[in-house]
């Protein structure tokens, strides 16, 4: 099976990586990997050795061209690519996230690819009321307020029209919880927080008092179990929507647990908002308030299909994804051979064993 991964360097494209290489030593399986990234990785380094690579930018308008010849011969096309910033630039995350979207779903199409498997979220149902829980039949219409849910809702119309057009390509999508990993913490330090607030996270936060509206309770999942929920739905060629999330949910007191705190503090949801939107506003960190309307409007996820169609099990709960993303971002963990994944500073303890080199 030959297999082409956009956005392969980043989070969740280097895990699912790891996964088809495991696949390939543990199972036998025969696959040949196909990477697509903006900016490429040291090719000499795990994971990413024994993978071809094309550098295509999804933003610009000629990229159909590119994608069209690295999807060539094409058994599979796994679209991870999406860009969260700048987000002052809504054009440039339009582009590349929607328009992006696009092109690759021509190319696919053109190239005669039998499988598309897209990453969709959790982000882009409409809102949902957090209980009862629900299940992918609710509509993936967004979130008014912010670009991230807006534009994941857009790419879930383009592939639905997708689907219907092309009825003889198997069209899946992943619609994941918050997605955490230790070596994404420099990451999303940059992304969310920016680079001056990421460096004041502890390592282990401590915190006497967690200041935090009861109407924030959501859903995490770790990168390998993703990426091993990805490598279900490409061998059995499972169609249609998956989501996916781990366990418990992660409601206030629970963020309390996390963070060491003797008390949680409930504080009216406007008030963060317009807090968080200011600070945005004046460039004093990276995320907009329409992320706090997101995570305050998605629902908890019923994630029973993908236990019983793709037999899936995360392998992590969603307290252990958190601790281990917090103690990346507090140490400023990362990948320094994928260009999205560099570490903020030189960790004082190494990430993890040395991978393997045969």
């Amino acid at each position: 099976m030959r297999i082409v991964i956009t956005g392969a360097t980043g989070h969740v494209g280097t895990a699912l990586l790891k996964r088809l290489q495991e696949a390939r030593a543990a199972e036998a399986a025969s696959l040949e990997l196909v990477g697509v990234a903006r900016r490429e990785p040291e090719k000499d380094a795990a994971p990413y050795r024994d993978v071809e690579w094309h550098s295509i930018d999804l933003g610009t308008p000629g990229a159909q061209s590119a994608l069209e010849t690295a999807l060539a011969g094409a058994d599979a096309v796994v679209h991870l690519a999406w860009l969260i910033q700048p987000n002052h630039d809504r054009e440039l995350l339009r582009r590349t996230n929607v328009a992006g979207t696009a092109q690759v779903l021509a190319a696919a199409r053109t190239a005669g690819t039998g499988q598309v498997v897209c990453a969709s979220s959790v982000g882009a149902y409409s809102p949902a009321p957090k209980y009862p829980r629900t299940n992918e039949s609710w509509p993936a219409g967004g979130i008014k307020g912010s670009h991230y849910s807006e534009d994941k809702a857009a790419q879930e119309k383009l592939l639905d029209t997708f689907a219907k057009e092309n009825t003889e390509i198997v069209v899946a999508r992943l619609r994941p919880a918050l997605t955490f990993s230790a070596e994404a913490g420099s990451e999303v330090g940059r992304y969310f927080l920016g680079n001056v607030l990421a460096r004041l996270v502890p390592r282990k936060p401590l915190l006497p008092v967690v200041p935090i509206p009861q109407e924030l309770v959501f859903q995490a999942v770790h990168a390998a179990d993703v990426a091993d929920a990805y490598w279900r739905v490409l061998q059995r060629r499972a169609h249609g929507a998956f989501n996916i999330a781990a366990e418990p949910l992660l409601d206030p007191n629970a963020l309390g647990w996390v963070f060491n705190a003797r008390r949680v503090m409930p504080i009216p949801l406007p008030a963060l908002r317009a807090l968080v939107e200011v600070s945005w506003r004046l460039r004093l960190q990276a995320t907009d308030g329409g992320w706090i309307d997101m995570a305050s409007g998605a629902p908890v996820m019923d994630t029973a299909r993908a236990y019983d169609l793709l037999e899936w099990t995360p392998r992590r709960s969603s307290l252990e994804s958190l601790t281990e993303m917090l103690d990346g971002l507090g140490s400023g963990k990362g990948r320094k051979t994928s260009p999205p994944l560099a570490p903020r500073q030189r960790p004082t303890q190494p990430d993890a064993a040395p991978e393997p080199t045969g």
